[in-house]
């Protein structure tokens, strides 16, 4: 049987319905990408899985996920952590840092140097068209894809309202699921000129089947033509759509 997706028409186009809004998730949110030094890959990973990970929950810290790029040139971990709020980020980490085991974990795994050569951090602020951000398991494999877009100048306002209207439902109509949506918080990371999210594919394969299929179909064509056509240009930069396809760690909450 052929599924029928709900509608309501919107200025001659048919916009998707993503039925009611849940409340706003006013946390913050905080991707970490850790630059593994030569060689330390694993024992950065071994770090996290035996002391990391319960010392982040001890301090208040929420594990949403662990993840290594599936073509991981430069030894990356991403990860990414929930707090109530910034202020209450600040503490935690001021404590994280401080507590005895911490100290005694780091000093025994960095008996050999450092294992993290770069850390950077992106603070973030979830859509209100988010999924409920939470950890997830899969009873099969899946590869998680990291999606980042930058806006032309003056339309992430835009670009959000066509994922809002749109481009979720359409996702999900070719089989492909919203894992979280986020803006960043601070200027230097993007604020108010990115929107980053993180979609779950059963394999890198099936998204390159998803989004051909998506890219095909007419009220995703129709959509992108009336956005475009209402901002008076592509709602992204040139080449401002990133794509990295992330395999989850044995020890991450979400799979």
């Amino acid at each position: 049987m052929k599924t029928i997706l709900p509608f309501i028409v919107v200025t001659g186009l048919v916009a998707l319905s993503a039925g009611p809004a849940g409340a706003a998730d006013t946390r913050c949110f905080e991707m970490r990408i850790y630059y593994a030094a030569p060689g330390k890959l694993d024992a950065l990973n071994a770090r996290f899985r035996e002391h990391t990970c319960k010392l982040f929950e001890k301090h208040g810290m929420v594990n949403i996920g662990y993840w290594l790029p599936m073509t991981n040139t430069e030894n990356k971990l991403v990860y990414l952590l929930a707090y109530p709020n910034r202020d209450a980020r600040e503490k935690s980490w001021k404590e994280f840092g401080a507590d005895p085991d911490w100290q005694a974990a780091a000093k025994a795994s960095e008996k050999d140097g450092r294992l993290v050569t770069k850390a950077d951090s992106i603070f973030l602020a979830a859509t209100d068209f988010s999924p409920a951000i939470k950890p997830s398991t899969a009873t099969e494999p899946h590869v998680f894809e990291l999606r980042t877009y930058t806006a032309s100048t003056g339309n992430l306002e835009n670009l959000l309202a066509r994922f809002r209207d749109y481009t979720l439902k359409l996702f999900e109509k070719h089989g492909m699921t919203s894992f979280g949506y986020w803006t960043p918080t601070d200027p230097k990371n993007g604020a108010g000129e990115k929107l980053i999210y993180l979609l779950v594919h059963k394999s890198p394969e099936a998204a390159a089947v998803a989004f051909k299929a998506f890219r095909a179909d007419p009220d995703w064509i129709a959509a992108k033509s009336a956005s475009e056509q209402k901002a008076g240009d592509s709602l992204t930069v040139q080449d401002g759509v990133k794509s990295e396809f992330l395999a989850p760690t044995d020890y991450s909450p979400s799979k």
